[in-house]
């Protein structure tokens, strides 16, 4: 199983357990804190993160399919990842 894995997706897959570790780090520093107000910095911190991860792990499988899907298709994903984080990030 271990014999060959794809670049882009052990990419992928490094860039998500940095994340994880990323969460679970502020979960435990908030509750070494124990405090409202700090807890609520920290948590408001990770929204940069969430992101920022969404974005890269879908470039990093992206470019990993360079050669099996269209320049325009390409463009699609990357509009549809734009549009979720904006409707997530948007204000009303």
């Amino acid at each position: 199983m271990l014999s060959f894995i794809e670049k882009a997706v052990l990419g992928m897959v490094i860039l998500r357990l940095l994340s994880g570790s990323i969460e679970i780090t502020a979960a435990l520093l908030m509750l070494k804190a124990n405090e409202i107000e700090k807890a609520l910095i920290i948590n408001s911190s990770l929204a940069i993160v969430g992101p920022l991860v969404l974005i890269a792990t879908t470039f990093i499988g992206l470019w990993g399919l360079t050669d099996k899907i269209s320049f325009v298709k390409m463009m699609w994903i990357l509009l549809g990842v734009g549009l979720i984080i904006y409707g997530v990030k948007s204000e009303n």
